[in-house]
């Protein structure tokens, strides 16, 4: 079942399982974030500026970089790119983007500026919509190594994780019911 984003301007089929973390902590108004409470896993949306100076794959490497940066994982090694393809139109009922990138990557990540870091594979799709200069970012955070002295220790239980299906039917399923949300 599709759940409303931004106000209803957006849709998308989110797990059942998952957290409205805007219930909990203030969240940019240019994001939607969810999370599984029990396996640290989110799936954050955000509404970004449109990167006209990259096209391609190169835009969706420029958006993990950024990413990367934001979680602190800049050094040599401490982030991979595993794969970028391209996805088709009729894989997506959002039918106003130019085009749709899918990367997979992992990235070593502390959480709340710890020393612990944890092995944390990313998966990021970029939908294009420069008739809106808007770049869609969909983003699952899926831990996959805890380290023992991470706080994500702690509270770590045997539980029902996301899939990648999971995320790819949050892909398939994003819409746009109003373009008014890009200004």
């Amino acid at each position: 079942m599709a759940r409303p984003l931004f106000g209803g301007a957006l849709s998308a089929a989110i797990p059942p399982s998952a957290q409205d973390i805007s219930e909990l902590r203030q969240i940019p108004d240019n994001q939607e974030v969810f999370a599984n409470s029990q396996t640290d896993q989110s799936i954050i949306i955000e509404l970004l500026e449109y990167q006209s100076h990259v096209q391609g794959a190169e835009a969706v490497r420029y958006h993990f970089d950024d990413v990367a940066a934001s979680n602190g994982a800049i050094e040599s090694g401490s982030w991979k790119i595993q794969g970028v393809e391209q996805l088709t139109q009729s894989e997506l009922l959002l039918q106003e983007c130019s085009s749709a990138w899918l990367l997979s990557g992992a990235q070593l990540v502390s959480k709340f500026n710890e020393q612990a870091k944890n092995t944390v594979n990313i998966y990021l799709c970029l939908f294009r919509l420069p008739q809106f200069t808007t770049d869609i970012l969909v983003t699952f955070n899926d831990p996959v190594c805890i380290d023992p002295l991470s706080s994500s220790a702690a509270g770590f239980v045997a539980a029902v994780p996301w899939t990648l299906q999971d995320f790819q039917n949050v892909l398939q399923s994003f819409r746009l019911l109003n373009p008014g949300v890009f200004g």
